[in-house]
């Protein structure tokens, strides 16, 4: 007998395809042939299994596409976060808030839905109402020339104390707009305040100055951003009562003093209250300038204390 010592291919081979000196030479040849293919065929497979896959090479105009999509992606969200942001601060202005009214003139009236001071009104006549309003914090500029509301001196005044809103201050920080700039309130780097209203402008009796402010947005409380300009004074407003007209249009200083000599005639007759020794005016304007006249909302005021007696 022929002994053969099978390779780890012939050990897996069928009993048939092992063979012995008595198979005829036709017959052995064949069974090496089938062996010989059958490690054949072996190999192959193992090379192809073992063989590392191959990466696709992609190629410099695809690169360029897949940036192209993946900067319109994000684009795309970007836009809709600002296109939602401007929705909401458009509403403000859209469906305004109104005040109760007296008259057909104030029912016309509206302003923008922002954070304004807080007050609460203790009596009412066809000429005037008593509100008592809670303390809040100013951004105050004073007003260059002799007059309250010329176009120049008041544009002068209300950029200084904008430029400190939306940043101009130690913190850095952009704070939204509020009504009353006591004439109005709303949200670079750092966090957005809510600007308020009204802008106030308020005369320096002394002096014969005017000065604007800022309603500070109330979130801040005490902590109010300190302004770089000098000419910018942070203030607390106490808690105080007054007597407050209201009239639609363009204020002028014509205007205010027609109806603060109306008012302080008024406040004459009234039975509770009468004016504070000492007191001047302040006008509060609480919408922005593209308001149409009518629908504007204006407010003089007069502090009061109560007659004693």
């Amino acid at each position: 007998m022929l002994l053969f010592k099978p390779s780890m291919a012939a050990q897996s081979l069928p009993k048939t395809l092992i063979f012995s000196s008595t198979q005829s030479p036709n017959a052995h040849r064949a069974s090496l042939d089938i062996a010989k293919s059958m490690v054949m065929t072996e190999r192959t497979a193992t090379t192809t299994t073992l063989a590392p896959p191959q990466r696709r090479t992609v190629s410099a105009s695809e690169a360029r596409i897949s940036l192209v999509f993946a900067l319109a992606s994000q684009a795309s969200s970007v836009s809709q976060r600002l296109l939602m942001d401007l929705a909401s601060e458009t509403a403000k202005y859209v469906f305004p808030k109104r005040f109760e009214s007296r008259n057909l003139e104030e029912a016309l009236m509206a302003v923008p839905d922002l954070e304004t001071v807080r007050f609460k009104v203790l009596s009412r006549t066809d000429q005037y109402e008593i509100r008592v309003v809670e303390p809040y914090f100013i951004a105050e500029t004073t007003m260059p020339g002799k007059t309250g509301f010329d176009f120049n001196g008041a544009s002068q005044s209300f950029n200084v104390l904008a430029e400190y809103l939306f940043g101009k201050n130690t913190s850095k920080e952009t704070m939204e707009m509020t009504t009353p700039v006591f004439t109005s309130r709303t949200q670079s780097d750092g966090e957005r305040m809510e600007m308020t209203t009204p802008v106030i402008t308020k005369k320096v009796e002394k002096q014969g100055k005017w000065q604007m402010s800022f309603v500070m947005p109330s979130k801040y409380g005490s902590n109010v951003p300190l302004p770089k300009d000098p000419s910018v004074r942070i203030k607390e407003v106490p808690r105080k009562v007054v007597a407050v007209v209201a009239f639609s249009g363009f204020v002028t200083d014509e205007e205010v003093k027609r109806r603060e000599l109306k008012l302080r005639d008024a406040l004459k007759n009234d039975r509770q209250f009468q004016v504070k020794e000492g007191a001047s005016v302040e006008v509060a304007q609480y919408n922005p300038p593209f308001t149409l006249p009518f629908t504007r909302r204006n407010e003089i005021a007069l502090e009061v204390e109560k007659k004693e007696g």
